[in-house]
């Protein structure tokens, strides 16, 4: 069999034109325009790349972007001061400090200065917690897209068996707590889980955040199971230079999948498109306004 390839860039397309029919709609019927405020320490450059991006983005939308770079030196009492100012900035819906920061500042520190209902990244612990427990909460970004991806091919998640390979705070927890919310059965899988092999062979779902490339291979899914691969690594190509894999061997994987995300052009765009998403959850939820349908959790 050959797998249905959920192409990421097509459905962060859609997703991105739904929040700009929400957005129009929020400013044409309560003249309210969501601002997303991007916050960079530093000049990594990948990262300038990034928040270039998400600027454009959040533009084309229709939103207000409000970009705020410092310097790699800026003080950790500088950085809260202006976390602050935008907190209290009733023009400013949402706020994302662009990690990683530089060593000297503590990154707990600033990500919980945020104002949690402006926490678009979905990362304070106040917002952590209400996910956990199954409350109205901001949801971190790439965990959202994946359940979006999952809910438009399957369409009911539910009894679905889901193993989720990686446990960090950003991926592999908040993805598995969002699954759990869809009603799967839900094991958190890891390097050092035993028999991992036969773990991930059960599943109807996997979703594989684990940060190794090329660590699942074929001969580790089950027949027609989903596969979401959250993992970009960067790997050597024989003929010299290099090229981006994920954290599945695609070829072998979809060989034996009933559906897999590719890497790039899977998971990746689908990340910006939910910061987008969130950003307009945050500004109805402001404004008391009803938030547009499937852009949530």
């Amino acid at each position: 069999m050959s797998a249905d390839v959920i192409d990421g860039k097509e459905f962060s397309l859609r997703v991105r034109n739904k929040v700009a029919e929400g957005v129009a709609k929020l400013k044409k019927d309560y003249g309210v325009k969501p601002g997303l405020a991007v916050v960079l320490v530093g000049e990594d450059p990948a990262s300038q790349v990034y928040v270039r991006s998400k600027g454009k983005q959040t533009v084309e939308a229709g939103m207000n972007s409000y970009e705020h770079t410092l310097d790699a030196t800026t003080s950790e009492s500088d950085l809260l001061k202006l976390i602050s100012k935008l907190n209290e900035d009733p023009d400013v819906h949402g706020i994302l400090v662009q990690l990683p920061l530089p060593g000297h500042l503590n990154e707990d520190l600033v990500i919980n200065s945020i104002a949690p209902q402006k926490d678009v990244d979905g990362f304070h612990i106040s917002n952590v917690g209400m996910l956990g427990t199954g409350q109205k909460s901001m949801v971190p970004c790439t965990p959202l897209g994946c359940l979006m991806m999952l809910r438009d091919y399957h369409g009911s998640l539910s009894g679905l068996d889901a193993v989720v390979i990686g446990r960090s705070n950003i991926v592999g927890k908040p993805m598995a707590q969002l699954l759990l919310g869809d009603s799967c059965t839900v094991t958190i899988a890891h390097s050092r889980t035993k028999d991992l092999k036969d773990v991930v062979k059960r599943a109807d779902i996997v979703v594989a955040a684990v940060g190794r490339a090329e660590m699942v291979p074929g001969d580790w899914i089950k027949e027609g199971a989903t596969v979401i691969d959250v993992g970009i690594n960067r790997i050597d190509k024989p003929e010299g230079g290099t090229r981006l894999v994920g954290d599945v061997d695609y070829d072998s994987c979809s060989a034996v999948a009933g559906a897999v995300t590719p890497v790039p052009g899977g998971v990746g765009p689908m990340t910006i498109a939910c910061l987008l998403a969130n950003t307009l959850t945050a500004a109805c939820r402001a404004n008391n306004v009803e938030e547009p349908v499937g852009l949530t959790a």
